[in-house]
């Protein structure tokens, strides 16, 4: 297979750009490097493109390195042909590869494997002939009745004969691979309720597939990962079937000779070796395939949705007050100044049973007037409802503006519980270091989400069912390309943010700590390479996306790279600018210049460099210093409060998008439960999935459907506040 030309065709990429993307990651390069710093190479593929682009690379690699060690075992048996290496020469599954390898791998004991060695291959290659009479198959059948071989009578002989064929009708690779195609096309997938359940209690969860059966083709992939939970659990009952008649007749078209001899007991073979060996198998393969494309689906959703999560613009330059809802122990307090350090912390008991909301008020006024606090951030977990309604109260007896948001605090105890909450709070207690991180997540949400294991985040669906490797490397490469596209102040990021620059691990990240701490800050990029166990190979990768604010150069302030500061300075020489220019935002006219003095291209050539990487040294240079989340609709801070009971049908309402899932999203409309837009409800146009329109952390406008209080459901529509912005 020529693997650089199947990745153009299914990438649509030029097979130049395809060959350059295949050695800039054989070269060890990472993902967000190529993507930023190698446009031209690549035809400007973005950093998701090009994961996936390594992700079928690995596949295909994988696939070719299956194919020889397969050709390698079929010609250590002797049994290698034209056909063989044709049809493995085609392959372009790994299932396809192991059907052509299943007449030749060493099987377990079967009963096909046992009338082999009591010799009756011969004989079942006589009857797959299909010329011998019923009387001269008796005749020879008798030839093999042996009591050392344990071969009784006749009948006997020929029942074992037909073993063997229906385990080679079961081995046959095509056939096999168009029964697969059957079962996907034309199947059903059915479930019921197990005749045993464990655990009653879980039956309500499942009702909508007590009685259930669709389309393989057409099973959504969250109702293939709630059947399979459902399964483990012990509570339902699943299977694929196909119609039998079709399936049978499809292998007799393969086996049975126009005319044939013996088309009784081939026929009853047939059914046998598909009911017994053919079908059991093809059903796992099936649900074994629709659980990894309903696994894959997940992981992408989850994927969209940590990206959304992680990209929301920060609240910036407030100082802001987390607070840690809670019960009996108290809300938890922390005051964090603009840039995260904290200020100030304590304990108070608005909720019940304490009920201390007067002296909690007289506390926390104290502290807001104190360190001049602008946002209150609250925690949406135990007792978030009781909180946020005494906050609101407080806002209104507040002297200064404050206003506040109910962030999602998913995780914020694993931070605080963690070796890294330790680290960075040795005095503080657990529930403390949440409130802190309640605080900073409103501040710089990556920042801090950074910090925590992403499937503790909840914004994934099925999470702790994909597997788990697969669902880490795919979570990890959002995390990177989240904090490269960003940026990271070199003199202030966390070991935890660092170490997901391009180029960095942990090691290096903590080294680069530890050099800040014992030198000062740095004020220049090249100092880097003082730093332990950053060569010059790690440099080059990490380099540009490191940021250094106010330090010697004005590029470091910049995604430009080092190996184009030369290319920068001749482009400002050229048009007349000073760094200081730069500094002062005095070049907005560069874009002009550029086109009128001969266009990008030219201008390009002169300073040595691409045209993708001109327009990228042009933007950074406009705003050096920016973040990409500024571009993004701010979150929405609320002064008060409504509480579920006040919700009516027919009442807009303005909210955040907190999950996209397959069937819907989750919209927080400032009560305590989110609420659900059925995908049906998302927009006036037909759409297949929620996240062709929205994403995590969006601002909408919602229309109440309904509200069911014993069950705390609140059901939303958004068609009616999208036909409302189309006719304003």
């Amino acid at each position: 297979m020529d693997i650089a030309a199947k990745l153009a065709a299914e990438f649509s990429l030029r097979p130049d750009h395809v060959a350059n993307i295949m050695a800039l990651i054989d070269e060890g390069n990472t993902i967000p490097f190529i993507a930023r710093y190698r446009k031209e190479m690549t035809g400007h593929c973005d950093d998701q493109v090009l994961r996936e682009f390594s992700d079928r690379l690995t596949y295909l690699n994988n696939l070719e390195k299956r194919k020889e060690e397969v050709a390698r075992a079929i010609t250590e048996q002797e049994k290698m042909t034209d056909e063989i290496a044709e049809a493995l020469s085609k392959a372009e599954t790994l299932t396809e590869v192991e059907d052509i390898y299943r007449p030749y791998k060493q099987k377990k004991k079967t009963r096909a494997s046992v009338a082999i060695a009591k010799g009756l291959q011969p004989l079942a290659d006589l009857i797959l002939a299909q010329e011998i009479s019923d009387e001269d198959l008796t005749a020879e059948a008798e030839k093999y009745i042996s009591e050392e071989k344990g071969v009784a009578s006749a009948k006997e002989a020929i029942a074992g004969a037909l073993d063997i064929i229906a385990e080679i009708i079961s081995d046959h690779a095509e056939l096999r691979k168009k029964l697969r195609f059957f079962l996907t096309r034309n199947g059903l997938i059915s479930s019921k309720f197990a005749a045993k359940i464990k655990d009653e209690s879980k039956k309500p969860t499942y009702e909508m597939y007590a009685e259930y059966d669709e389309a393989v083709s057409e099973v959504p992939s969250h109702r293939i990962l709630a059947l399979n939970r459902g399964e483990q659990e012990g509570v339902l009952s699943v299977k694929l079937s196909l119609n039998r008649m079709l399936a049978t007749g499809v292998i007799g078209n393969v086996f049975l000779k126009s005319g044939g001899t013996q088309r009784e007991k081939l026929t009853a073979t047939i059914e046998d070796a598909y009911d017994r060996l053919i079908f059991p198998s093809i059903e796992r393969e099936v649900r074994s395939e629709l659980t990894d494309r309903a696994n894959e689906q997940a992981i992408k959703m989850f994927e969209v949705n940590l990206r959304q999560l992680l990209l929301q613009p920060p609240v910036k330059d407030m100082v802001t007050l987390g607070l840690d809802p809670a019960y009996r122990t108290g809300c938890k307090i922390a005051v964090v100044d603009a840039t995260g350090k904290v200020l100030d912390t304590t304990v108070v008991y608005p909720t019940p049973p304490q009920n201390k909301t007067e002296e909690a008020k007289a506390k926390l006024l104290a502290l807001i007037k104190k360190h001049n606090v602008d946002v209150i951030s609250i925690g949406n977990g135990t007792a978030s409802k009781e909180s946020e309604i005494f906050v609101a109260e407080l806002i209104k007896e507040c002297p200064r503006k404050v206003s506040y948001m109910v962030v999602n605090e998913a995780g914020a105890s694993v931070y605080s519980a963690s070796k890294l909450g330790a680290e960075e709070f040795p005095d503080f207690d657990v529930s403390l270091r949440s409130a802190v991180s309640i605080a900073r997540r409103l501040q710089d949400p990556l920042a801090e989400l950074i910090k925590i294991d992403p499937k503790s985040i909840g914004v994934g669906q099925y999470q702790h069912d994909m597997p788990k490797n697969r669902l880490d490397e795919a979570l990890k490469g959002v995390l990177e390309d989240c904090v490269n596209s960003v940026g990271v102040d070199l003199n202030t990021a966390s070991v935890s943010l660092l170490s997901f620059v391009s180029g960095l691990n942990a090691g290096i990240a903590r080294n680069i700590v530890e050099y800040r701490e014992a030198n000062g800050k740095f004020t220049d990029r090249n100092q880097l390479l003082k730093v332990a166990k950053l060569g010059p190979k790690a440099f080059t990768q990490c380099a540009g996306f490191l940021r250094i604010p106010r330090g010697d150069c004005i590029f470091d302030n910049t995604a430009v790279h080092p190996e184009s500061y030369a290319a920068a300075e001749a482009l400002l020489k050229a048009y007349g600018y000073t760094d200081a220019d730069v500094a002062e935002h005095n070049i907005s006219e560069l874009p002009q210049k550029i086109a009128t003095s001969g266009g990008a291209g030219k201008v390009a050539e002169s300073v040595g460099v691409g045209e993708l990487t001109l327009q990228d040294i042009v933007t950074e240079l406009l705003k050096p210093g920016r973040d990409i989340r500024d571009a993004l609709p701010a979150p929405m801070l609320r002064s008060d409060i409504m509480d579920i009971n006040d919700l009516k049908p027919g009442m807009e309402l303005t909210g955040t998008v907190r999950n996209v899932i397959d069937f819907g999203v989750f919209v927080d409309i400032g009560v305590h439960q989110d609420g659900l837009v059925h995908v049906s409800e998302i927009s006036d146009r037909f759409i297949k999935h929620p996240s062709e329109v929205l994403k995590v952390g969006e601002v909408v406008k919602v229309r109440v459907l309904g509200v069911d209080l014993k069950k705390n459901r609140i059901s939303l529509s958004m068609k009616t506040a999208q036909k409302a912005k189309k006719n304003g």
